[in-house]
């Protein structure tokens, strides 16, 4: 029996009829969108909601997200604080209720917003004398190791930067317990794991928030048991957003033997892009820039695959049937992964393999770009993978650390006008996944608080709200190969949607980051409502 929605303001994204009143759903797709008039007649017997005149849109979906790292991340101290001062504080609150030797775990610090900056070992041991600490930056890209931890990680004066990453120290050599990029691994690797059936219920938890935010989709890029712990979910039946499910570089061998193709899977969960790391990131001065930092002239970041050996790396993936998504933050880290792209379309035109068109590869975050390489995106076919709330996020550090090069980062209208396809996201747990505060920064390049106030910073770079939505829609659906089944609402396509509490296309763009959903609807069954 058909299902009917009238009474609405539909913005279908589908420009073939982008606004319509009502709509009809059979099973789970749209079989007929149109006026009031024809649809209730069209069908008479059929279960109806009115809207009551709020505006419709398709179901949006975070096209960058760590799906695992979030979920966890909201059981860990909450370190995103203004002072270093109150994230101590949080911390001994925690250590408190904790028993001794057990693990303190937070994220979300950023020494670019405190008055202290960096902290150091002995700031967490007066804080939590009795156990290990160890807090991940917003970034993602540093953590923070009291001495407890570090002991236990083996970590003393002698002991080596890794390959890909460096530790913070002392101007006497000593470890300052500042740990950059794959440094950071020498302290997560003795932290014990999570049971796969914790995740499963940390993402549980999880989607239900997302659900209520409007998420109906998301891209993860985590690894390998959130993997596992989504597929347990969908077998259960627990499973309500849709996934696409990246695979690390490092589990790119065991994706070939076990013969996994980007595509693979069917619409609530399957297989995305082997993600791989080219630099770090802004805040600890880890992207691989062209030119050093405007604050460090003896830093320009830290490159971790050059266009050589994304290239090797990347023969293996194509040839398996595997698409590429490579984060590059920095402009040098961004034009490696242009080169290694650009060699590998070469490849893949030369070569008999196993997929007909194209693989849509794709760049994760392209924050700054070098004028010379702007056009590149769009002429290689990849897919500018972007964050709007980084802009917001990370404008003042961007003015600070790369000066006038700040003028071309987080350049969406450029991408957009070159014909680059935008696939919005979050980078959550980095940033909320609040797909609305996202689509705010895309309209207004200003923060929650309105600075820096009009008309926005590099307000160049803004975007309409209708082309801000096609980021969080019809971009990451193209971006997995799912375009004419998701992303807009037309006859034939899922029955994806939200129903919300603002109108977001005549409303101060402003009030964008204040919208709710009503109702959150995914696959033609109501998930959410408020």
């Amino acid at each position: 029996m058909a299902y009917v929605i009238h009474n609405a303001r539909i913005h279908s994204l589908n420009p073939d009829q982008p606004v319509a009143t009502a709509l009809a759903i059979e099973g789970d797709k749209i079989c007929s969108i149109g006026s009031d008039a024809d649809i209730l007649d069209q069908f008479p017997s059929a279960q109806a909601y009115n809207a009551e005149g709020h505006v419709i849109i398709p179901g949006l979906t975070d096209a960058h997200i760590h799906l695992g790292q979030y979920a966890l991340g909201l059981l860990k101290v909450d370190c995103e604080t203004s002072t270093r001062r109150e994230c101590l504080e949080r911390v001994a609150e925690r250590a408190q209720r904790a028993n001794p030797g057990a693990w303190i775990l937070g994220h979300g610090w950023n020494q670019n917003n405190w008055p202290e900056g960096f902290g150091d070992p002995s700031d967490l041991d007066d804080y939590a004398p009795r156990n290990p600490v160890y807090l991940t930056a917003k970034s993602l890209h540093a953590g923070w190791a009291n001495s407890r931890a570090m002991r236990m990680a083996g970590i003393k004066a002698k002991t080596k930067d890794p390959q890909g990453g460096r530790l913070g120290r002392n101007p006497d050599g000593s470890p300052n317990g500042i740990l950059f990029e794959s440094a950071m691994d020498l302290v997560a690797n003795k932290i014990p794991k999570m049971t796969t059936a914790q995740v499963e219920q940390a993402i549980l938890n999880a989607q239900s928030l997302l659900l209520q935010m409007g998420l109906t989709g998301v891209h993860d890029f985590d690894r390998s048991q959130c993997f596992l712990a989504l597929q347990h979910l969908h077998k259960s039946g627990l499973l309500q957003l849709r996934v696409t499910k990246s695979i690390p570089l490092e589990d790119l061998s065991s994706a070939v033997k076990l013969r996994l193709r980007t595509g693979m899977g069917d619409a609530m969960l399957r297989i995305g892009a082997v993600k791989g790391f080219a630099d770090g990131a802004l805040g600890p001065h880890t992207a691989a820039m062209l030119a050093p930092y405007e604050d460090d002239p003896r830093n320009s970041g830290i490159l971790m695959l050059d266009a050589e050996a994304l290239y090797q790396q990347g023969r293996i993936a194509v040839e398996a049937g595997l698409s590429l998504a490579i984060h590059a933050i920095g402009d040098r880290a961004v034009r490696e992964v242009l080169q290694a792209f650009s060699k590998l379309r070469d490849y893949e035109a030369n070569r008999a393999l196993p997929h007909q068109e194209p693989l849509r590869h794709r760049i994760e975050h392209v924050q700054v770009i070098h004028p010379d390489d702007q056009a590149r995106l769009a002429e290689l076919g990849l897919i500018a993978s972007m964050q709007p709330i980084h802009a917001t996020s990370d404008m003042a550090m961007a003015d600070r650390f790369w000066g006038k090069r700040a003028a071309l980062s987080y350049a969406w209208r450029t991408q957009l006008e070159r014909g680059a396809v935008l696939a919005f996201g979050s980078d959550a747990p980095v940033e909320s996944p609040n797909p609305f505060w996202g689509l705010h920064a895309a309209v207004s390049r200003r923060r929650a608080d309105g600075h820096p106030g009009e008309p926005g910073w590099y307000p160049e770079q803004r975007l309409s709200i209708e082309e801000a939505l096609h980021g969080f829609t019809t971009g990451p659906a193209y971006a997995t190969g799912l375009e004419h089944s998701v992303g807009r609402l037309a006859p034939g396509y899922l029955a994806d949607l939200l129903v919300l509490d603002t109108d977001i296309f005549h409303c101060d763009p402003m009030q964008i980051k204040e919208t709710r959903p009503v109702a959150t609807m995914i696959g033609g069954a109501w998930v959410w409502q408020q």
